[in-house]
């Protein structure tokens, strides 16, 4: 038997997002039904059939999706929340789009993030629901393939374990039975493949690298079993990423086929836990030694000597090679790259590159490595240049580095002298109003940032039609009411690539999408050298927009740890080093701020949380360096500079400690599509400082109605002072429209103004 190449999974997105506008102009409502599927069928088998070309022996079939894999497995089981239910059929895609967007009536399932990836997927809700199986998705879509490619795909589904681990409505004591209501419908699934000469199925557990007890390892033997008996002769691939898996000799003691290992962020130690304790050997290792989330080319010798030493325990036969994880989290090929410099280029690997760097693994471990001899020597010179390069050995910012323990990382006062000073300061009312930062960016704005680039209009036109637009939404600020404005961001695709554009050891692709959540598409900056401040990048927005209000203007920037998780970042340094580059730069961004008469200014930090290690004992040090990075940026201020920041809501209990620390004067956090599930941590947590309450969800085009915004408000008035309390929407306003947002600001607006005027009316009396 040959070694054999596996893909993970692959970008949805298409080379020129494609996948983006299918689903954009089918929301608009200019393509019908019937053109939009086919369509997306015919996006869909442009992958496989791209990934077989390639070389790849097991392609992956059902990972593509028309939003969320997560959502499609929930949808597969008839898991749609009462609130979407009408007189009509249930199990259509318009109601499939609204679990995950809202509607008119009902509020969006709520979003969170994929593991520690930027990733969002959608939380399915088990309250109360008896799960059904709709429809066999993985068999549909295997005979789809099958019948226009004449290719045997491998079914790719996300495992009951980690499914019902991500979901939510459930106490944790009903969750053995909760799971066992899926095993069957599992079970039915894996036998109707088996039963249509179906050979390999993945099914993904990535719950098995977090911390489980031996409990769950247990009940995984128990659904495993079930699954074996049920379809004896297929093939099972139980495939883990991201980190390293707990319990290992239980996990390889599965019953399936082959086991799925990440050996590029596992920090070793599945490597180690093979050697201590051997492999099965009449089981099939899954080896992810080709790191499918960041963008570096691999190194080839050393990755043939990793696989090397794992095939001296286990046999060439028994091997299959492939990425860590999906590869949806990397953009889809370099070549788009054509204004990139050659050296970068060239020590890039998006998807399609690693799908021939899989290739050419397999071929080497199958043939022996000299066969792959002159492509060795090729990929040392290529990374041998590279990390010789001026851009990663820039000597002011080692100096600046060396000094960085001297650095004071305090405030000047304790927060209660500071939250006087900035009352006597800003004099604002109750419950004071604000937003994230960003206002829509409607096609006008996107056709005049995309001339601007293309040279067809000149800096002194694009500059006066972002100073237009701020114009415009100060007045529209205004007439809303709110209380603290911003400038609205225009000038900003994106506010990490943004400062990916303006600090310098960044590069910023053409092309480089990956998904962030539904068609919402990032373009992740590239952190290839040391990390500096060269010229001021937010000061004369910020300054424009103040001086046509009295009203504070918020500046508005990006913190260093979002920064550093929402960018690909360099490997040859520690992450906690980039971060406070990153930082050290963002300081002097502060101070400068700070000396044109910005007074209010927000770092935010919404990626925070999701760069939490998914092993518990890992948390603490991260938290440390993430707190000592914020603080870097953001404490040079005087008493009456407010910092603020933002934040993403997950799991916020998880992290209190750490957001205390921070000490930012004002923290925003969404509470909208959790429905007010934040509030409960504020019931079991003590937080000092203020906080702005996001009340509406933002992710979803309808407007919200006041008595879900006063809800949310009064709530908190029972766990916080009130003089503690912000109201904002839960992030930023930049891909909603215009008419819903004026339209749910002034709801929001009107909300406030009910709670201040209880509060007044009871002081009175």
């Amino acid at each position: 038997m040959n070694v054999l190449s596996s893909n993970v999974g692959y970008p949805r997105i298409g080379e020129n997002r494609e996948w983006k506008a299918f689903l954009e102009s089918y929301w608009r409502g200019e393509l019908d039904q019937e053109t939009f599927l086919s369509k997306m069928d015919e996006l869909h088998l442009q992958h496989v059939k791209k990934q077989k070309d390639a070389g790849i022996d097991l392609v992956p079939i059902g990972d593509f999706t028309f939003y969320d894999h997560v959502l499609d497995t929930a949808f597969m089981f008839g898991l749609v929340p009462k609130r979407f239910h009408s007189s009509h059929e249930q199990q259509t895609l318009d109601t499939y789009f609204q679990m995950a967007r809202g509607s008119k009536d009902a509020v969006a399932c709520e979003m969170t993030k994929w593991f520690n990836t930027n990733y969002h997927y959608i939380v399915p809700e088990l309250n109360d629901v008896i799960p059904t199986l709709v429809e066999n998705r993985p068999l549909r879509l295997y005979k789809q393939v099958q019948n226009h490619l004449q290719i045997d795909g491998k079914p790719v589904l996300l495992g009951p374990i980690s499914f019902v681990k991500l979901s939510k409505g459930y106490e944790y004591r009903d969750f053995n039975s909760i799971v066992k209501q899926f095993v069957p419908l599992y079970a039915q699934i894996l036998s109707e493949l088996e039963a249509a000469g179906v050979q390999w199925v993945q099914l993904d557990e990535p719950v098995l690298v977090t911390d489980i007890t031996e409990d769950e390892i247990a009940l995984f033997h128990d659904v495993y079993e079930e699954f074996h008996q049920s379809a004896p002769n297929l093939n099972l691939l139980l495939q883990t990423y991201f980190e390293r898996v707990e319990h290992y000799q239980s996990v390889v003691s599965l019953p399936v086929q082959a086991i799925g290992l990440d050996f590029v962020n596992d920090q070793g130690e599945n490597l180690k836990a093979i050697q201590k304790y051997g492999f099965p050997p009449e089981k099939i290792l899954a080896a992810g030694v080709i790191d499918g989330r960041n963008i570096w080319r691999m190194d080839l010798e050393q990755t043939v000597n990793l696989l090397d030493e794992l095939t001296s325990h286990i046999s060439n036969e028994n091997l299959i090679v492939q990425p860590s994880c999906s590869l949806l989290h990397v953009p889809v090929t370099v070549k788009s790259e054509t204004f990139m410099n050659d050296s970068l280029k060239e020590a890039l690997s998006f998807a399609d590159e690693k799908l021939q760097e899989l290739v050419l693994l397999t071929k080497g471990i199958q043939f022996g490595k000299e066969v792959i001899k002159k492509e060795i020597s090729k990929n040392k010179k290529i990374l041998k240049l590279f990390n010789e390069s001026s851009a990663r050995q820039n000597t002011n910012v080692s100096q600046e580095m060396a000094y960085i323990e001297s650095i004071s990382v305090e405030r000047k006062a304790p927060f209660r002298e500071r939250q006087n000073v900035q009352q006597q300061t800003f004099q604002l009312p109750l419950f004071p109003t604000t937003t994230i930062g960003s206002f829509p960016q409607t096609s006008d704005v996107r056709l005049q940032r995309a001339k601007w680039r293309k040279g067809e209009i000149s800096q002194e036109d694009y500059s006066q039609f972002i100073k237009n637009k701020i114009n415009d939404w100060i007045k529209i600020q205004e007439e809303i009411g709110l209380d603290v404005f911003v400038h609205g961001e225009f000038e900003r695709t994106d506010m990490v690539e943004f400062f990916g554009e303006k600090l310098g050891g960044f590069e910023v692709t053409k092309a480089g999408w990956v998904q962030s959540y539904g068609s919402r598409c990032v373009k992740p900056p590239i952190i290839y050298g040391d990390v500096y401040f060269q010229t001021p990048m937010t000061v004369k927005e910020t300054t424009y927009a103040q001086s046509l209000t009295n009203k504070p203007v918020k500046g508005m920037l990006t913190g260093p740890i979002t920064i550093l998780n929402w960018s690909f970042v360099r490997h040859d340094l520690p992450r906690h080093s980039v971060a406070n580059q990153i930082a050290l730069a963002l300081q002097k961004e502060v101070k400068t701020l700070e000396q044109n008469g910005i007074r209010m200014i927000q770092v935010d930090e919404p990626a925070l949380r999701e760069g939490l290690p998914l092993k518990k004992e890992d948390w603490e040090s991260y938290l440390n360096a993430a707190v000592y990075a914020f603080k870097i940026a953001t404490t040079s201020v005087e008493n009456d500079t407010q910092i603020h920041t933002h934040m993403c809501y997950s799991n916020f209990e998880d992290i209190i400690e750490a957001i205390q620390n921070l000490d930012a004067d004002v923290i925003s956090i969404e509470s909208s599509r959790s429905h007010g599930e934040l509030i409960t941590s504020f019931e079991q947590c003590t937080y000092e400082n203020e906080i702005g309450l996001g009340v509406y969800d933002i992710h979803s085009p309808r407007v919200p109605k006041i008595n879900e915004m006063t809800q949310s408000i009064e709530r908190a008035v029972h766990v916080l002072p009130k003089e503690l309390i912000w109201v904002n929407p839960d992030c930023g306003l930049k891909t909603r429209g215009i008419d819903e947002t004026i339209e749910a600001l002034k709801v929001m607006v009107k909300a406030a103004k009910k709670m201040r005027s209880r509060f007044v009316v009871h002081n009175e009396q």
